[in-house]
Formats: structure tokens, C-alpha cells, sequence
């Protein structure tokens, strides 16, 4: 950095980073995405023949539904692997900013079905296994990319109600936020992450970006992520909005050092670039600050061997036979078929194929073609869809040309060709739900319904008397009451965005030659939820405008619960480890030396599950393991996941034991101020939503601290001239204030 000059220094916070010529420093496009394969705006897939398509897979909301880390390590290595071809032949960076790794707290969020889920235990688990297999393992030599976990921290609004996500500033209690919020990014710091990235939003007053709380106290301080490797880099333009409309900084210049100092050490964007020189002129400037930041940068490429002779780097050999192989291929319909969740069935599934067999096929996501991937998506070695995967059988296929179209589509003029589907078919098939015209990146959703016109044309196929099989597609859930009241629906399973092979893996589920196992990642709520609650009410627990969200505190009747999944088999569980009947609080933390002073790491119990097939057809199994009981303050969450284990292929009439390892964390509750503590008190630890078995233990004692959460200092917006109060939400957006009355009007 000594040979640097300051204007040259200044040039490197921008993500284009523009290299030094005179010293050989090359430049460098710090942003690229890996979300569910490589992608990004600056990864370069030729446009035919080699390096024009990669591997890509389901989104991770369906992945997160299959519950196996082992398959989302694996799954992370093709994505590095991928990413290191295309970075030897020059067409995407080593540095990769995902994952989304924010809680799907609320099903209207647009950018829900980049997240593995709604529980923070089940992210926190998830991200660890997806990091290890981005980054490798900490002894080897070189990276194989760099993860970056995104976006810290309480982001998951895009435009719901008129609030941006440009401009929120989300009101999060230290309880809810030590509880929920921040879980998935504290397990990035215990994965050894690489990056961060700081998020548009403010919380609590303050945007992330340029709150030294967030990105020093509790970031690099209190959970020790202080690696001089590590960095943090913007949101894309996140900087320019600790300017506008934030008004935290009152100048353009203070806006960009105050990002800076506060521990944000690159920018999506350019306004870092443009606008520091300004803070040096006001005198604002301390270069040594500038200076961390940039050998944070470059120590992270040294670490992925970016400045290294090629020749002794296994990394920097690969080629594009390395990519889109045949195992990558076979991995990404697996990882589809795993997350497919079967939620309902009166012995339908699994349908015997034969060549005398007609099915009708109906929906938009039919032949669906890129509504398979999702966003975040780069080019896919191909695009199979159901109707793909039915060609591939011996039947007969009566498919009604995508109709009827999806929630944007209420017109009836392309019906007509229906009749002739279903009159002629034995066994009726829907796909369809919702995709990314109805949500994604900068769109919430507003309802959580079927349209008419879509429940118009499943009940007319029902109504026929034949079998009807309705996949249900997309990232959030849709309330399916209708479907689930219907007896003339024989079956329902719900699909995501199941990637490349996800018709494959469709079939594969719907044929039983691969039995499901899937798990909802989600609340499947009822559709008045959206009236009930304001998606700016961030409690996570039930109050007077407010039911309560995620299994944990939600306290209405669910249409499916969070966990909930099908099987073409019966399972029964046993625990048969033996657990004492009480534990000292005392006993359990004083001989715990090695998780680096954090209390809540250390080992409890490890307790064998053994999980029998009772039926006839081998299957998987998702071991879920909780925990609940009255301890600690009210209120009291119903239960809350502290582990689980898939089981793979157990055969009928066989058995396999599922080891689930719990720590203190599993126990410990958090209090108002945000503190882990202990409590005395009885627990049960439960397996499977309706328990399959339950085991209970008492701990006796005076409550112990885990964790003493650092408070937040009284911070205050500086303001920018002539705005004041501008920026406001659409009427109902203060709806944790507004009269109960009110509630009916959103």
C-alpha cells in the first residue's frame, strides 16, 4: 500500500477496482454471483462451444427443503470448481458475493426464494456447509473462491406497501435480532467466511454501511472476525444511500468515509471513488483507515493465490472439462429431487407408468424454460421441464400448450384447447404457481392466493372424476387450502425452482423412482395472514397487530407447518440414547475450554435417533430434532429446531440411526437486552413435527449468561439540508401501531 498514491488508493474501493499499471497490479471486478451456480453481470459465458453454459442448480429454498448439508457441501464445490475454470480462461473474478443467507421471515418477501428458509438454526447449519464447500477447508493452501455472506443485517423487504429497500429503516429488538436476525451471520464468522456485504436498509436509525455498531462492535469485536483477509464490501450503491435518503451523513463525502471508518471496505458502485477526495478536502480523511481496508482486499486475493505463479496451484489448472460434467449434471437433478416436498396424497403417488397410460398436462410451468432457475441465475447446460421429462417415458403426453398462463395471465381465450387434454388423458397433471414476474429482486408480493383463473382450471380438471396431480412451483409458499379441501385432488407436491433438471426431477419424484423426502423450508400460511400483519412489523413474536411469525411464535392455524413432508413409506423413531434426567447448569459450563470463550458452543449432548422404515419402498429421512419447554422469558416459543440429519435410502423393514449433536445453543434462550442465558427448567427434546419419539431432562441451578450482548450506543442521522422528513411507506406500513380496527383496510 506504501507505493500506492492517495488518488490510487481511492480508485481501489470501487468494485471495478481499476489496478495500478505502473506497479503491474492488474485490475479486478470484485463482483460476481454464485447464488445456485456462477452468474453475475460481469461473468462472461461465451456465446456458443466452450465456457457457454455452466451447472446450474435449484434455488435454495428448495435446496434448504432437502435438509442435507453433506448434499449442499457437495454442491458448493461444483459451484467453486465451475468458478475457478471460468476465472483461468478470464471470465468471472475468485470472489463471489453469496449467499443470501437473511431468514424468509415473511412470505411476501420477493428475494425469499434465495434463502434456504425461515429457521435461523436451519441457515446457520446450511451456510456452514455451503461456505466449507465455496471455500475449502482453512488448512489449504489457497481458497478455492471466496463466499460472501449477504445482506447484514435485517434485510428482507424490497417494495412492499411503497417501502423501498432503498429507504426502509426496520425497528428490530436486540432480542429479535440476537434471536433471529443475525444467527445465520454469526455462523458465517464461525465458517471462517471471506466477505460480508452491508445492506441498503437502516436498523434502528442506522444504515449497516456506515454503523461502526454492526460492522466493528459486533462484527470484528465481539464474534472475532478479524482475519486481515476478511472485508466488507456495499451493496451495489448501499454507500450512496448513507447520503440519500438515510441522511446519516450530511455530505456526500462524509457518506462515503463515514462507510469506511465505520468497517465497509469496498463499494458496489463507484460513490466511494468519487466522493472521498471531498472528505479528504474536509479535512474528514485518515489514510491509515484506507489502508486497512485495501490490505484486507488484497490479502483476500493473495489467500486465493491471485498474484501466484499458476504452476503449483491445482486451482488455477482447471478447464472447462471441469465444468458441467457428468457428475455435476446428476448432482443437480438429485439436489432438486431431494427438496421436493409431497404435501398431500390419497395413494395416487407413486403412479405406475406404462405405455397404455395417457397423461394431461396443464400450466404454464409445463415446458417451463427459465422459470426453472430463478434469478441469480447464469446460463444452464439445459433447461428440462416436465413435459421434457414425460417424452422421456413410454406414455402417452396430451399437453395443453402452457394454459392456462400464469398469475399475470386471467384471460380465457386459450381454454378452449383444455377439453381436449383432459377428455382424452387418464391421469391429469397441473404445474404451475407463481415465478419471478410475481417475485424477486425489487417485488414483494402482496397476496399469498392462487388467482381465480388458476383455481378456475384446477377445479375443472378436478372435477372431471380422473386423478389430478398439482406441482406447485415457486419460492414462497401459496396458501393451498383449496387444493387441500378437495377431495378430487389426489396429490400435491410442492417444487420451488427446481434448476436445469428440475422436470426430471419432477417426474423422477412423481413415478417413485425417487421417493420424496422433502421438507417444507417454510410456514405455509392461510391467505388472510397478509391482512393480519404489516411486512414492516419485524417482532418476531405475537402482539396486538401481530400473530406471531415462523412455526416458533406463530399462532394461528397453518395450512402446512414448517417441517411438514410426505412420504411413500411410514417411519417410527426411537431415542436410544440414555440422557440424565437433570443436569447442573453449573456442571455444564465449567469444564468448557474449547469454542474460543463462546459459552453457547459447548458441547451438551449427542443423541441417537433410530429411525425404522415401516413400509415397503426405500426412502430418505429428515431426522428434525427440537426442543421446547416453558423456560426462560415469556413468551415461550412452541418449539424450536436445534438439529437435524437426512437419512439416506433405508430400506424397508430396515432401520438407521441418525446422531444429532446438540450444544449449549440448543438450550439457551435470549433475553431483552440480548443476552444468551441458560435457564433451569423443564425441556423435551422432540423428533418430527407430530412427535415420532421425545425425550425429557430438567436443568436444575441458577441461570447462567452464555453470552453478554453488547448494547447499542445512542447513535443520531445527521441529516442532509433542505429534506427533513420525506421518505415515508404507504398507509399501514406503522401498522404495529395502527388500532386493531384498521387492520382490515390492508
Amino acid at each position: 500500500m506504501s507505493l500506492y498514491t492517495l488518488e490510487e488508493k481511492i480508485n481501489a474501493t470501487s468494485s471495478g477496482s481499476p489496478g495500478v499499471a505502473r506497479l503491474g497490479i492488474p485490475p479486478y471486478q470484485w463482483w460476481n454471483e454464485g447464488l445456485h451456480g456462477i452468474a453475475g453481470p460481469y461473468t462472461n459465458f461465451s456465446d456458443e462451444g466452450e465456457f457457454s453454459y455452466s451447472t446450474s442448480f435449484p434455488q435454495p429454498i428448495l435446496m434448504g427443503a432437502a435438509f442435507d448439508d453433506e448434499l449442499i457441501t457437495e454442491v458448493a464445490k461444483v459451484i467453486s470448481t465451475e468458478a475457478r475454470a471460468f476465472n483461468n480462461a478470464n471470465r468471472t473474478g475468485l470472489d463471489f458475493w453469496t449467499p443470501n443467507i437473511n431468514p424468509f421471515r415473511d412470505p411476501r418477501w420477493g428475494r425469499g426464494q434465495e434463502t434456504p428458509g425461515e429457521d435461523s438454526y436451519h441457515l446457520s447449519s446450511y451456510v456452514q456447509a455451503l461456505i466449507h464447500g465455496l471455500q475449502g477447508d482453512a488448512s489449504d493452501p489457497y481458497k478455492r473462491v471466496v463466499a460472501t455472506c449477504k445482506h447484514f443485517a435485517g434485510y428482507d423487504v424490497e417494495d412492499w406497501n411503497g417501502n423501498l429497500r432503498y429507504q426502509n429503516d426496520v425497528e428490530i429488538s436486540q432480542q429479535d435480532m440476537v434471536e433471529y436476525y443475525l444467527v445465520p451471520f454469526q455462523a458465517c464468522v464461525q465458517a471462517n467466511v471471506g466477505a460480508f456485504m452491508c445492506s441498503y436498509n437502516a436498523v434502528n436509525g442506522a444504515p449497516p454501511c456506515a454503523d461502526p455498531y454492526l460492522l466493528q462492535t459486533i462484527l470484528r469485536e465481539h464474534w472475532g472476525w478479524t482475519n486481515e483477509e476478511q472485508w466488507v464490501t456495499s451493496d451495489c450503491d448501499a454507500v450512496q444511500n448513507v447520503y440519500l435518503p438515510h441522511q446519516w451523513s450530511s455530505s456526500r463525502g462524509g457518506a462515503a468515509y463515514d462507510s469506511l471508518k465505520a468497517g465497509t471496505d469496498l463499494t458496489c458502485g463507484t460513490y466511494m471513488q468519487e466522493h472521498l477526495p471531498a472528505a479528504v478536502q474536509q479535512g474528514l480523511f485518515d489514510e491509515a483507515v484506507l489502508d486497512q481496508a485495501l490490505v484486507r482486499q488484497y490479502s483476500s486475493l493473495v489467500r486465493l493465490g491471485y498474484f501466484d505463479s499458476a504452476d503449483n496451484q491445482p486451482y488455477r489448472q482447471l478447464g472447462f472439462d471441469s465444468v458441467a460434467t457428468n457428475a455435476s449434471q446428476a448432482l443437480a437433478r438429485r439436489a432438486a429431487a431431494e427438496g421436493i416436498v409431497l404435501l398431500k396424497n390419497d395413494g395416487t403417488l407413486p403412479l405406475s407408468v406404462d405405455s397404455s397410460m395417457s397423461i394431461g398436462l396443464f400450466g404454464d410451468w409445463a415446458n417451463a424454460t427459465d422459470q426453472l432457475l430463478g434469478n441469480y441465475a447464469g446460463v444452464a447446460t439445459y433447461l428440462h421441464s416436465p413435459l421434457y421429462a414425460l417424452e422421456q417415458l413410454n406414455v402417452t403426453i396430451n399437453y395443453a400448450g402452457g394454459n392456462p398462463g400464469g398469475q399475470g395471465d386471467p384471460t380465457t381465450n386459450r381454454w378452449s384447447n383444455l377439453y381436449g387434454a383432459y377428455s382424452t388423458s387418464d391421469v391429469l397433471m397441473y404445474v404451475g404457481g407463481i415465478d419471478n414476474s410475481v417475485e424477486a429482486e425489487d417485488d414483494d408480493r402482496t397476496y399469498l392466493t392462487w388467482t381465480g383463473a388458476q383455481l378456475d382450471v384446477i377445479s375443472l380438471l378436478a372435477d372431471t372424476g380422473k386423478p389430478v396431480i398439482v406441482v406447485v412451483t415457486g419460492g414462497g409458499q401459496i396458501d393451498n387450502t383449496p387444493l387441500v379441501n378437495n377431495p378430487n385432488i389426489s396429490a400435491i407436491l410442492w417444487a420451488g425452482y427446481p434448476g436445469q433438471d428440475g422436470g426430471s426431477a419432477i417426474i423422477d419424484i412423481v413415478t417413485g423412482k425417487t421417493a420424496p423426502a422433502g421438507r417444507l423450508p417454510t410456514t405455509q400460511y392461510p391467505s388472510n395472514y397478509i391482512a393480519q400483519v404489516s411486512m414492516m412489523d419485524m417482532n418476531m413474536r405475537p402482539g396486538e397487530n401481530n400473530p406471531g411469525r415462523t412455526y416458533k411464535w406463530y399462532n394461528g392455524s397453518a395450512v402446512y407447518e414448517f417441517g411438514h413432508g410426505l412420504h411413500y413409506t411410514n417411519f417410527s423413531a426411537e431415542v436410544t440414547s440414555e440422557l440424565q434426567q437433570s443436569y447442573a447448569i453449573s456442571a455444564l459450563t465449567q469444564n468448557c475450554n474449547s469454542t474460543g470463550g463462546f459459552l453457547e458452543r459447548c458441547p451438551f449432548v449427542s443423541v441417537d435417533v433410530e429411525v425404522s422404515n415401516d413400509g415397503d419402498v426405500s426412502s430418505d429421512y429428515v431426522t428434525l430434532g427440537y426442543i421446547a419447554g416453558e423456560f426462560g422469558p415469556a413468551p415461550h416459543p412452541k418449539k424450536s429446531l436445534v438439529s437435524y440429519k437426512r437419512l439416506h435410502n433405508i430400506a424397508g423393514g430396515s432401520s438407521a440411526t441418525a446422531t444429532l449433536n446438540l450444544t449449549l445453543a440448543s438450550l439457551a434462550r435470549v433475553d431483552e437486552m440480548g443476552n444468551k442465558v441458560l435457564y433451569p427448567g423443564d425441556y423435551t427434546m422432540m423428533i418430527d413435527n407430530h412427535p415420532l419419539a421425545s425425550v425429557n431432562f430438567t436443568l436444575t441451578g441458577e441461570h447462567a449468561m452464555l453470552d453478554m450482548w453488547p448494547q447499542r450506543p445512542n447513535q443520531t442521522a445527521q441529516g442532509v439540508e433542505y429534506v427533513g422528513d420525506y421518505w415515508y411507506g404507504g398507509y399501514g406500513s406503522d401498522y404495529g401501531a395502527e388500532p386493531a380496527e384498521f387492520q382490515s383496510t390492508m
